[in-house]
């Protein structure tokens, strides 16, 4: 799965964050601390304090998460552009066809 996000409110998501992070009253005062400095200086680390990866599939019949990492990179994003081609990962360059 790869999702694409456009953030419009950089400055609400790490509000929300901080108050989730504040919310939290079995962290450890050192792990509150590098939480807040984490989701002050990135954004993607502030999203990701606000979406579970198990919540996004949990009512989906028939799928199980293993596994869930998180990794954000800033792109110029053109759905139109040729180059942008979300099946590219699809394709089997194995195949004799």
């Amino acid at each position: 799965m790869e999702l694409v996000l456009e953030v419009e409110d950089a400055d609400g998501i790490t509000k929300a964050a901080l108050r989730r992070i504040a919310g939290d009253g079995g962290m450890p005062a050192a792990e509150r601390a590098h939480a807040e400095g984490a989701v002050t200086e990135d954004t993607a680390e502030a999203l990701a304090y606000l979406v579970d990866p198990f919540d996004l599939v949990s009512q989906v019949p028939g799928v199980e998460l293993q596994q869930a990492s998180w990794s954000s990179e800033r792109i110029d994003y053109d759905p139109d552009s040729p180059e942008w081609d979300l099946d590219e990962d699809d394709v089997d360059d194995d195949s004799d066809s």
